[in-house]
């Protein structure tokens, strides 16, 4: 990592906004460079003074006489309604905005928070396909063979993940291993497209009709999403978003 390269990385780790990966990465470059470990020192000084710092100002005495002197004048209307009846009419109001606001709610929540969880996969995701280019992680078991990597699971995951041979259409399987992704053991196929690697993680899915997501990019890697016969699938790779476009759909064009 240059410092050039961690200019922008800096105040996203100060927020603690990094993955592990950039993290641990980031951490080793502050060992090594005075100047970044400064800067780090520096915010967290700054950080600490506005906590200190007694921001606090007190109104003026006579702000308080002149708002309640304009909510008064606002709330003149109020005044010719009958107490009971304005209590009623405001308690309704409280009670409709209740409403509102649950029914808002009950429709959002499920979103958001189905959004959050998919997005902490795939930096997951991310973070596996990242550590498995290191040398010796990138599988548990190398074959070309689908039909020794397919057996290879078997005891090893509490399902059988389908495996399928891209070999003729420049996509050949090269082996396959044990992972851990969403608080759960899965299923990583390897697949190569020339000097590149495509991980393909695999995990029974939850209930819902089969589906494709669009391809995103994160940390510069393209990464994709599809659910297809009871499965759910994650690829993740450095090749163009195109040609992973195309592996996908050959892989679930192969799959039964």
């Amino acid at each position: 990592m240059t410092c050039e390269n961690n200019e922008r990385l800096l105040q996203a780790y100060f927020d603690g906004e990094l993955d592990v990966v950039r993290t641990v990465e980031f951490e080793e470059h502050l060992k090594t460079c005075p100047d970044c470990a400064s800067a780090i020192r520096e915010q967290q000084i700054l950080r600490q003074s506005l906590r200190t710092s007694n921001l606090y100002e007190r109104a003026p005495e006579g702000l308080k006489a002149r708002i309640r002197a304009d909510l008064q004048s606002d709330n003149v209307t109020l005044k010719s309604i009958p107490i009971r009846r304005r209590r009623v009419l405001e308690w309704l109001a409280v009670a409709a905005a209740i409403v509102v606001a649950f029914v808002l709610g009950a429709r959002m929540i499920p979103n958001i928070v189905g959004h959050r969880q998919a997005n902490m996969v795939a930096e997951e995701i991310v973070a596996s396909h990242i550590r498995s280019l290191q040398p010796g992680h990138l599988f548990d078991v190398e074959s070309t063979d689908q039909h020794t990597v397919k057996p290879w699971f078997d005891g090893k995951l509490d399902f059988s993940p389908p495996v399928v041979d891209l070999a003729s259409d420049g996509f050949p399987l090269i082996g396959g291993r044990l992972d851990y992704v969403g608080e759960r053991d899965v299923a990583a196929l390897v697949y190569q497209r020339r000097k590149h690697f495509i991980n393909v993680f695999v995990w029974p899915a939850g209930a819902g009709s089969d589906s494709t997501q669009a391809i995103e990019s994160r940390q510069g890697y393209n990464i994709v999403r599809w659910s297809h016969g009871g499965f759910e699938f994650w690829a993740v790779s450095d090749v163009n978003a195109s040609d992973l476009a195309g592996f996908v759909q050959l892989f679930q064009n192969r799959i039964p």
